[in-house]
């Protein structure tokens, strides 16, 4: 691992800190003058006991302080409620914007490397790792000025008063520091693992629950439960071990600020008796005043109490490292590179596409595509059809934009698509997958997914056109209709001609299929079949062919085998040929499939 890896997660909460600059000086400033409300606050007590206890002074005499007490504390809980307020706004700036950030990375990086990914570990990430941070943000860092502020606030008080108990302050203050850090490297290690452990669980868990259907039907479920409780006490051991450290690491602060308090009102204690101090004459420190030692030991457990605190927000800044530590990864994620000056194609642009000497792998040694040559004319729909693996899914992702050529390049009317306004090139395109994703919502909602700004006139039409209001109408609440996660309440051919509607609304140019008919019935197959007519019709269309009837209908077929097009012709030129396609297509014959065994 490079040596730079581990100054990753504390470099992207740097990178955050400007954003909330503002609000973090406010609440500085704030608690700043908490610190001095509270000096003072401590001396008018130290007055009104020595005018009591020394003077005898009446309540008459006292009045005045006392009520001005009353106003300090309540100065004093209103700018502790304020401390929190720009604490808070300065936490949920950062996560607004770092969430933002990280989901739009992953939008750059695509579908090719989120297929990669695990989606429960991306979403704890999102969820729970960005809130994660916001104790660092809104505790940690404001602590850590006023650690520095208020004690050195309260030695300037107390140093001109009484100099042996601030040189008392002075010894002890830096022993919490030293020992929070030496306790906190432990703790830095055992927090990461911890929120390893978290993300490992919350991904197993969501692929259970997507996964649970065939779970029970594969008599797996027990299994996986007992798999997610080791998960779980996993993660509960990790838990108690930070929270074992956090004790130990709290016990150790109170300990030396303890310890502090204690020499301190030792030897106030000792000169209030007029008890000679062990120390040589020539720096033996002045007798005290009752007024003078009360208001010292009144403000010696302030002094120490920023640093105790600085103890536990250290806590908070180990998680923060540890979620940070994932975020960075997420965000060292590779993204296609955007063109400088990206090109906008003509609104009456053709979109003819050509592939040439394309190569691409997702691994090395691995090639999807060696050499890629292939054409398709403005209007003509072309099937590609080969075995698995030869690269048809590729061709699609590079079309798409969601991924690069590695060598070679892809021109769109003789203009490199790498060149190209990305959110320009798709809105020509209309992407139909073997499995079309439908969100929860009404029907027509997702329908106006391919253009939000469509009526309900334009809806209604795109959905007559793709045959889907076959079965709209007969709903009881038609395009209103609410769906469930995935298109939950719609059959496959029912979900597929949602998703074909959503290209009729589009008018793209370019339709890209991968095989809209698979794993439907008969009756659906011919539904769909015939929207894709419907939709071809002067438009250029790229089938990523699985069944025989699709290839029938192209104009021209494209075989493609090891990242190379070994063939290439119409559907009778092919079959009078003794080559892969022929073999292809006997071979599915005598097993009553389509292409898509071989594809």
């Amino acid at each position: 691992m490079p040596t730079s890896a581990p100054t990753a997660p504390r470099a992207l909460l740097d990178a955050q800190r400007p954003l909330a600059a503002r609000w973090l000086r406010l609440a500085v400033g704030l608690g700043l003058g908490q610190g001095v409300l509270v000096i003072l606050q401590a001396w008018i007590l130290a007055w009104v006991m020595n005018a009591v206890a020394f003077d005898g002074a009446g309540l008459d005499r006292l009045a005045p302080w006392l009520w001005s007490m009353l106003v300090l504390f309540a100065m004093r809980a209103g700018l502790a409620w304020a401390v929190e307020q720009a604490a808070f706004r300065a936490a949920a700036g950062v996560k607004q914007t770092l969430r933002d950030q990280v989901y739009r990375h992953l939008q750059a990086a695509g579908p090719a490397w989120l297929s990669g990914q695990r989606s429960g570990a991306l979403a704890e990430d999102l969820i729970r790792g960005i809130e994660g941070l916001e104790a660092y943000y809104a505790r940690y860092l404001p602590a850590m000025s006023l650690t520095a502020l208020i004690p050195l606030a309260i030695l300037l008080v107390v140093l001109p008063l009484d100099w042996l108990s601030g040189l008392v302050m002075l010894v002890t203050a830096p022993l919490i520091p030293i020992f929070m850090i030496l306790i906190g490297q432990g703790v830095e290690g055992v927090n990461q693992r911890n929120w390893k452990n978290l993300a490992r669980m919350g991904a197993h868990f969501l692929d259970v629950i997507q996964g649970l259907t065939t779970l029970k039907l594969f008599n797996a479920s027990r299994r996986e439960a007992r798999l997610i409780a080791r998960i779980s006490e996993d993660y509960r051991q990790s838990t108690m071990q930070v929270l074992r450290i956090a004790f130990l690491s709290s016990a150790v602060l109170e300990f030396f600020a303890t310890i502090g308090i204690a020499i301190i009102a030792v030897f106030i204690g000792f000169r209030l008796y007029q008890v000679a101090l062990p120390l040589p004459d020539l720096i033996a420190p002045p007798q005290v005043s009752y007024f003078t030692g009360f208001f010292v030991l009144l403000l010696a457990p302030e002094f120490y109490l920023p640093l105790r605190s600085m103890g536990t927000h250290y806590h908070g800044r180990m998680e923060a490292v540890a979620a940070a530590e994932r975020l960075a990864a997420i965000l060292a994620a590779p993204v296609p590179a955007l063109p400088a000056a990206p090109v906008r194609l003509p609104a009456t642009s053709p979109l003819a596409v050509a592939f040439e000497a394309v190569h691409f792998g997702y691994e090395a040694g691995r090639p999807a595509l060696a050499g890629l040559s292939l054409a398709i004319a403005p209007g003509e729909r072309v099937a590609l059809v080969g075995p698995s693996g030869a690269g048809k899914t590729t061709v699609a992702n590079l079309l798409l934009g969601f991924i690069r050529p590695q060598q070679g390049r892809i021109l769109i009317d003789g203009t490199d698509l790498s060149t190209l306004d990305l959110a320009d090139w798709r809105a020509r395109l209309a992407w139909l997958p073997q499995n079309p994703r439908l969100f929860q919502g009404t029907l027509a909602d997702n329908i106006r997914l391919g253009l939000p700004a469509a009526g309900r006139a334009a809806i209604e039409q795109a959905a007559r056109a793709a045959q889907a209001m076959e079965f709209i109408e007969r709903l009881p609440l038609g395009l209103d209709t609410p769906i469930g996660e995935r298109g939950a309440g719609l059959s496959g051919g029912q979900i597929q001609r949602i998703a074909l509607a959503r290209a009729f609304l589009r008018d793209a140019r370019l339709v890209i299929l991968d095989e809209a008919t698979a794993n439907l019935d008969p009756a659906s197959e011919a539904l769909v079949q015939q929207a894709i007519e419907a939709l071809a019709r002067g438009r250029g269309m790229l089938v990523i062919a699985h069944r025989l009837a699709t290839v029938r209908r192209a104009d021209r077929i494209l075989v493609i085998d090891g990242g190379r097009i070994v063939e290439a012709g119409d559907h009778a030129g092919l079959l009078a040929r003794d080559g892969p396609y022929r073999r292809m297509v006997r071979l599915l014959e005598r097993g009553h499939t389509g292409p898509g065994s071989a594809a």
